[in-house]
């Protein structure tokens, strides 16, 4: 199998592995106070250390959780929540077309119990503009979530100039960075976000372990309740073997973050060029974006016969993101930045890792046109 899914899952880096099973293993309750919970607690906190430290922030910043999703909901629902309790009225959120469900659903939820929600429109290349942001906030406006770099299309924000416009009405910020680590670089200091979205497993770590940054000062209630684990922002037993797990691939990606970039740009380039010629053939991912994604659209191709016979051809891709597979929806990124419901129905997301190989995808780009031929019914 040629795996190229990257941004939906970062297949577990032997590192990774073997952090979890050694971590597993311990028996304590890291919030036990005996002998081996706080062997599991030193554990579960060098983890953390070490996802901090890949990041440049300050470990008592980092909440573990189980992943964007969570993050993403817990920063929307606990702003609300807290602007709500202070002001007895709901407020007004910003945030973007292209954002993952994990933002889109809960933004939608909150409209649905009062809450004005702006969505701003992308340009082609799927960017936003500053002047676009700094006319949609409000004197009411309790938050602004954009993310960094999207995971269909890999279009990367100026997050600190949009932060930069969002502060100058001091309107908290957050971002869904879970597609930028080990990749991207990462300045959440430089940036200036109020909060920040991450998950392993999009960085070779485990499944079900994320983390959610919260600046120094900033407030955000806990939107379930519990123990008092996580400072009681976000209560339940630590995931030791997860977080220490995430910590080892983390540190592994960021020491080689560098090289992994000229590495996928590569990679990147060369499926590019040898597909370019298939007929009906366009690229929907924008020039300068990360490195990582190769979104394309065959026209007159049905999508779904065309993942199908890749499969069938030892090629593992995706229509877009992997929280919408099944659904048999157009992809929303790819009609916000202008596609028909139909191209975006023939369109599909090529993603790589540091140990995808340039043979791999010169395989798939074969696998590709006979797949191609299949689904036009050649």
């Amino acid at each position: 199998m040629i795996y190229l899914d990257f941004a939906a899952t970062y297949p577990m880096t032997p590192a990774a592995l073997d952090a979890y099973a050694r971590a597993a293993a311990l028996p304590g309750n890291p919030a036990s106070v005996h002998a081996a919970g706080q062997q599991a607690r030193e554990w579960l906190e060098e983890g953390r250390a070490r996802v901090a430290a890949a990041l440049g922030v300050d470990p008592r910043t980092l909440t573990a959780n189980s992943g964007g999703t969570e993050g993403d909901n817990h920063v929307l629902f606990g702003v609300a929540q807290a602007w709500e309790e202070a002001r007895g009225r709901p407020g007004h959120l910003v945030t973007t077309r292209t954002e993952h469900s994990a933002v889109l659903a809960p933004a939608r939820a909150l409209a649905s119990r009062g809450w004005d929600v702006t969505f701003l429109d992308p340009d082609r290349a799927g960017h936003y503009s500053l002047e676009a942001l700094r006319g949609a906030l409000r004197d009411d406006t309790a938050l602004v979530s954009i993310h960094h770099a999207n995971n269909e299309i890999g279009s990367v924000q100026d997050t600190a100039a949009l932060v930069a416009v969002a502060h100058e009405r001091g309107v908290p910020y957050h971002t869904d960075a879970v597609q930028a680590p080990g990749v991207l670089p990462v300045d959440l200091g430089g940036w200036g976000v109020t909060f920040a979205t991450f998950s392993a497993h999009k960085w070779g770590g485990p499944r079900g372990v994320g983390f959610l940054y919260v600046r120094r000062g900033a407030e955000l209630p806990p939107v379930i309740l519990g123990g008092g684990q996580e400072g009681g922002l976000r209560p339940g037993t630590g995931n030791t073997a997860g977080i220490y797990a995430a910590g080892a691939a983390l540190s592994e990606a960021e020491e080689a973050r560098e090289a992994t970039f000229v590495h996928l740009r590569t990679l990147q380039a060369a499926l590019m060029a040898a597909v370019r010629d298939l007929p009906g053939l366009s690229f929907n991912h924008p020039q300068g974006g990360s490195p990582k994604v190769v979104s394309l659209t065959l026209a007159g191709a049905d999508g779904e016969a065309l993942l199908m016979n890749l499969d069938l051809l030892g090629v593992s891709a995706s229509a877009g993101s992997a929280c919408a597979a099944g659904t048999m929806q157009p992809s929303h990124v790819l009609t916000a930045l202008g596609l028909s419901e139909a191209e975006a129905r023939a369109s599909l997301r090529f993603s790589f890792g540091a140990a995808t190989t340039l043979e791999e995808v010169t395989q798939a780009a074969q696998a590709l046109r006979q797949a191609a031929e299949w689904s036009r019914g050649g």
